[in-house]
């Protein structure tokens, strides 16, 4: 198969489409032909080794994948080939303590297609056959691959962790980025009232037309005491931080 690989760490110049060998089947796998994968911030940090990938050099970028399922292997009851279906890119182990209650993605051994195995910038991608969802027909292929990461991190975050409520008060950083604009829309979509933080007007005018009630640019004003103003001094019930050490 063709892939755009790396065998060194560097720039965009270090990707090369070349040869690569294609996966071979197993039990309780499946092989999908990648139509669209999506990209990511982490891909940056493998390609120049802030985050090597863990299995070493030469490795295929890529978390999100969209495509056709090729292959399936033996045991493999939920999908068969010619399915579209969009991969869930988290591997969890099945054993340590943490998966044993159900909570996979704290996993002692957690990882993602594209760094810890290789990944979607390929022709075709060896996946668990249970991270495999079917892709509604309404849902483009390149729009499904900007899913997994961004709008499960969201999604994670606004109910598994938060319990979000409709009627509630949102505030979700960075309305620009994958997962504060995700937030915006799952939060929209249950009923919140939404508040969100960015940094320039055109992301402000982004922010807005996929839902934002209220749009804070914080390089102007202080979005503690806007939101403080917005909500009447009240606050707001959720906060979306994944900036880091700056807020």
């Amino acid at each position: 198969m063709k892939a755009a690989i790396f065998h060194e760490h560097g720039g965009p110049e270090k990707l090369l489409y070349e040869d690569y060998d294609s996966p071979t089947i197993r039990p309780g796998h499946v092989i999908v032909q990648v139509k669209a994968c999506g990209m990511n911030h982490v891909d940056l940090l493998l390609l120049d080794g802030r985050y090597p990938p863990p299995g070493g050099l030469p490795h295929i970028n890529g978390c999100e994948v969209v495509g056709l399922v090729s292959e399936v292997g033996d045991g493999v009851t939920n999908v068969k080939a010619g399915n579209r279906v969009i991969v869930f890119p988290g591997f969890s182990c099945e054993k340590c303590e943490y998966c044993l209650k159900g909570e996979r993605t704290v996993c002692l051994k957690y990882g993602y297609l594209g760094a810890a195995r290789h990944g979607g910038y390929a022709e075709l991608v060896k996946v668990p056959a249970e991270n495999c969802v079917p892709l509604p027909e309404k849902i483009s292929e390149a729009d499904g691959a900007a899913i997994p990461l961004a709008f499960l991190t969201s999604w994670h975050a606004l109910f598994a962790q938060a319990g979000l409520k409709p009627g509630e008060w949102v505030l979700a950083q960075a309305g620009g980025s994958g997962v504060g604009s995700s937030a915006i829309q799952i939060a929209k979509l249950v009923g919140a009232r939404v508040i969100t933080t960015v940094g320039s007007d055109e992301k402000a005018e982004f922010a807005r037309s996929i839902g934002a009630d209220h749009v804070i640019n914080y390089k102007t004003q202080d979005f503690v005491k806007e939101t403080r103003r917005i909500t009447g001094k009240r606050g707001v019930d959720v906060l979306i931080e994944h900036i880091g050490d700056e807020t």
